[in-house]
Formats: C-alpha cells, sequence, structure tokens
C-alpha cells in the first residue's frame, strides 16, 4: 500500500544486548532472555531510536507515558526498575547514563542488526507474547500468547499491529485490531492477522469494556484457523483465550491444554491451564502447571500467580513475599497493583490495605478492581457514600458484568431491582456454574441475600464450593457477605473449603512440589 508508512527497525544491537522489537524481548549474546516488559521495553525502544542524544524529561513522558499525567520522579524509577532489568549499576553505567539536570542518553550508539542470535535450543518453538487480565475481586492471572512475530518477511501491517497488541492498553489494542483489519484486507487468509484480530476482538471483553459478542466473533476467526490448520497451537490458544474471556472455563481449559499437546514451548497456555485449573479448587494441578513453566521470565506476572496458588493453600508468608516484591518492582501493572491491597484486604489487614490501594490507584492504572476493593473498604468504615461512589465506577469500568452491577445494587449506588427478578439473575448464575467461573456462585449468593432470600443465598455459596472456589479468606472479611456470616449455614461452607484445601496441599507434600519458599516458611513454623 503506497500511503502505509514504513515499519520502524524490528532489531537493534546495543552493546551485548539484542533487542527485538515486535516481539519485545531483550536478550544478550549469549541468549540469556532479560525481563524488560511493558513500559520499560517502551522506553528502552524510545531510547534506542534517539542514539546517543540526550534525551529529556519531558520528551520521555510524551513519547513513553502519554497520555497519562506522570511526573520526572516516575521516569527516574521507571529508569531505576530498567537498569535493575538489564543487570546494570546506576553508579557505573554500561547501557544507560544520567546526565543531570537535563535527562537520559545511551552510553554507545545502537545498530540495526539485520540477524539477531538464535533463541536457545529449548525454546525456539515457541517464543510468546503474554499478557493478562484479572477477574473481578479476585487475585488471579489469566494468560494468553501469541506466535512468532519477528519473522521480516511478515508484513509491515503485521509487524506494527503485533506491536501495539503487545503494549497492553485499550488505545492500543484499538490501533493493532484496525491493523489486522487492514491486513486482512489486502490477505484475507492470513491466518495469524487473523488470530492477531481474534486475539484482540476477545481482549475487549476480557480487558475492557467489551461485549460477549467480541469473544464470539473472536472464537468464530479462531476456529475458521483450526479448520484451515488444525495443528496451530496459537490458533487454539486464541480460541481458549475466547472462551476464557466468556467464562467458559472448561472449554478455555480443553484449548489451553491442547495448545501445550502441540506445542510443548507454549509456557503462556500452560500457565493460562493452571490459572483455571485454580479457579476450579484443582490447586495442586495449578501449583504443579505453574511450576512446569519452562522460562518463567517469558511468562508476564508468573510469579503472581504462583503467589496466589500459594495464598489458597495457606502458605500466607511465602505469598505475601511474592505479591510484595511484585507489587513493588512493577508500579505500572493494574495486575501487581491490585494483587497486594486484596491480599491485605482478605487477611484482614485493612489500614494496610488501605494504604496500598491508595498507592496503586497514584500509579495511574485503572480498573474495576481497584474501585470494588475501595467499595469494600469504603463498607468496612461506614462510609456508605464512598462505597456508592466506587461502586458506581468500577460499573462504568465494566458496564458489562455482572458484579459491578450487582455491589452497584448492593451499596445503593444504583436503584435495585424487585427482588424477584433479583433471584432470578442470581438462579441464572447458579445455573451456568457447570464449566464456568466458581466465582458466579458468590455473586449468585450476594444477589440472593439481598433479595431477602437466605436459604437461596446459602445454596448458592455451597454450590460456588462445588464448583471449586477456594478462598476462604475473602468469604470471612467483606462486608457484603456479613448478613451470611451470621447464618448458622455459613460455617459449613468453610469447613468444606478447608477440607478441600488440606486435601490439596497433602497432595502437593506427598509429591514433594512444594515451592522452596513455601517449605521454608513451613518449617519455621
Amino acid at each position: 500500500m503506497a500511503d502505509t508508512p514504513p515499519a520502524p527497525p524490528l532489531q537493534y544491537r546495543l552493546d551485548d544486548l539484542h533487542i527485538d522489537v515486535a516481539r519485545q524481548r531483550v536478550t544478550r549474546e549469549d541468549g540469556q532472555l532479560l525481563d524488560v516488559s511493558g513500559l520499560s521495553f517502551r522506553l528502552l525502544h524510545y531510547l534506542l531510536t534517539q542514539g546517543t542524544r540526550v534525551v529529556g524529561f519531558d520528551e520521555l513522558i510524551a513519547q513513553v507515558w502519554a497520555p497519562a499525567h506522570v511526573n520526572e520522579e516516575t521516569v527516574t524509577q521507571r529508569v531505576r526498575l530498567l537498569r535493575q532489568a538489564l543487570g546494570e549499576d546506576g553508579r557505573q553505567p554500561r547501557y544507560l547514563r544520567s546526565v543531570r539536570g537535563q535527562g537520559y542518553q545511551l552510553c554507545s550508539e545502537p545498530s540495526l542488526d539485520a540477524s539477531p542470535p538464535p533463541a536457545p535450543a529449548h525454546a525456539r518453538r515457541g517464543l510468546v507474547i503474554a499478557g493478562a487480565i484479572v477477574l473481578l475481586a479476585a487475585a488471579g492471572i489469566a494468560w494468553w500468547q501469541w506466535p512468532d512475530a519477528g519473522n521480516p518477511a511478515h508484513s509491515p501491517l503485521l509487524q506494527r499491529a503485533d506491536y501495539y497488541a503487545g503494549i497492553g492498553q485499550r488505545d492500543n489494542n484499538e490501533r493493532a485490531l484496525a491493523l489486522y483489519r487492514q491486513r486482512l484486507q489486502e490477505a484475507p487468509d492470513d491466518a495469524l492477522a487473523t488470530l492477531g484480530a481474534a486475539r484482540a476482538l476477545a481482549a475487549r471483553l476480557c480487558l475492557y469494556s467489551g461485549s460477549r459478542d467480541d469473544a464470539d466473533q473472536a472464537q468464530a476467526m479462531a476456529e475458521a484457523v483450526i479448520a484451515r490448520q488444525p495443528r496451530l497451537a496459537a490458533a487454539h490458544a486464541v480460541l481458549a483465550y475466547a472462551h476464557d474471556c466468556r467464562g467458559a472455563v472448561d472449554a478455555a481449559i480443553a484449548g489451553y491444554e491442547r495448545s501445550v499437546q502441540l506445542d510443548p514451548d507454549a509456557d503462556a497456555s500452560r500457565a493460562s491451564a493452571a490459572y483455571l485449573y485454580a479457579r476450579q479448587g484443582r490447586l495442586a494441578d495449578a501449583l504443579d502447571a505453574n511450576l512446569a513453566v519452562r522460562h518463567p521470565g517469558q511468562v508476564r506476572f508468573w510469579e503472581l500467580q504462583v503467589a496466589s496458588n500459594l495464598d489458597l493453600l495457606g502458605y500466607a508468608a511465602a505469598a505475601e513475599a511474592r505479591y510484595r516484591r511484585s507489587f513493588q518492582l512493577y508500579p505500572d501493572n493494574v495486575f501487581s497493583n491490585l494483587a497486594w491491597p486484596t491480599f491485605l484486604f482478605e487477611h484482614g489487614r485493612m489500614e494496610e490495605a488501605r494504604a496500598a490501594l491508595a498507592e496503586a490507584r497514584a500509579r495511574g492504572t485503572a480498573h474495576a478492581g481497584l474501585h470494588l476493593l475501595g467499595a469494600e473498604l469504603a463498607l468496612l468504615q461506614g462510609d456508605a457514600h464512598g462505597a456508592q461512589v466506587e461502586a458506581g465506577k468500577a460499573r462504568a469500568l465494566k458496564p458489562h458484568a455482572s458484579l459491578p452491577r450487582t455491589v452497584a445494587w448492593i451499596t445503593g449506588a444504583a436503584v435495585r431491582p424487585t427482588s424477584a427478578e433479583l433471584l432470578v439473575q442470581s438462579n441464572a448464575l447458579r445455573e451456568g456454574l457447570q464449566g464456568s467461573d466458581a466465582f458466579d456462585g458468590i455473586d449468585a449468593a450476594l444477589l440472593a441475600d439481598l433479595a431477602g432470600d437466605r436459604s437461596a443465598a446459602l445454596a448458592a455459596l455451597q454450590a460456588a464450593v462445588a464448583a471449586g472456589y477456594r478462598d476462604a479468606n475473602y468469604l470471612r472479611v467483606s462486608p457484603l457477605l456479613a448478613g451470611l456470616r451470621s447464618d448458622p449455614g455459613f460455617t459449613p461452607v468453610l469447613a468444606t473449603i478447608t477440607s478441600a484445601v488440606a486435601a490439596e496441599r497433602a497432595r502437593i507434600n506427598a509429591a514433594g512440589r512444594l515451592p522452596a519458599d513455601a517449605m521454608d516458611v513451613t518449617a519455621a513454623r
């Protein structure tokens, strides 16, 4: 296309580093993969485009952070994280130096790298760009993957689409989708463009404010690719992601497992399956699958997922260390920002949770889950108005999701339906638990309790536990469940969870699969 701007360089070399822009990968000459992603990668990439000239704070803010409003301290903190990822000492810089009062510059001139080094043999088959979603009121992570997009034979449109898709922001997801569609106008049978568009459509529902229609369309597109290329692992991963975003857990697990079967190096699919195992109460399987990930550094936020497994299994101290470390290292990531205050909240450390939530919000990573947590913390303080405001914001960010709407009704942020209508919605959620997300049963319990039917609410809780819900800590502390906790039928629900978790913990210990940090904590006890 004559009016298509030329694609920027996809490969750079800086000293001993090889930087693959399309796949957002930084490796050393020996093939070691460095954990440079998100804003750190965008910062490095922009500096590479500027050679060795000094780049000022204002320019970096405009080019790397916009449209977010940040200050020089934010830039300085991000540079510190980038240096840490590169293994560089700021006092003796090798890659990036500070220019007092001006900004930053590269220590040596970067060059275009036409032939980057091959990946290690064990990683060649399935290099991935991974992303994640946080389900509302949970700290778990679901994952999707993408095939190698760094082949220079790919069209410029596809290269740019993959680049924007990998950033993981709403506007960039839409840019990626538009570019994938342009590519499909040129080449309707391009499998990678079809899968890219499908993934972006599913991400609309998972990560932003899309509708079920987006995920349905994504499913149809992935199935069309599979019909032509049934052994393409990435196609099964995208199909699984579409099912995942629609809450079809069994179908999503089957897709992720098929992806791993076709490509044993598909770590993102393996971690996705692990996440969903945990949602079904299969905690031993979840931890086992997470620990089987071959290259944890290539699966973003893998540590958060392991932390969630350990927390549900009762190894709170080991989980806390991982959550805290992630919160410190990734201030620009919404999943780390939600997981840490949620952990504190669920363990009854409310003042710490409020402080962590305030810090997370100041970082500018908006998410409905942050506002739902804010609503619960406000209720605990008796701040009814604050809870209404927070619930309203959560619903605005996720207008098609059930839980923000339920919390809006509970707090009075929205006019609630009649009791009969609430029970209809509760029953629909409860009946759909088979093969879906167990947390829907908690939502069903809240709706039934709001309708005044305590027995139906307890039955929904029991159904959630039967479907695999295992977060007893949330049930113990959430103000949304305060009324149910006073009912004698609530204690048996917790007892069932305790028994199920003990059985999963026994499986892990018998197999010797507990991580070292959890074993250390166990021994200390």
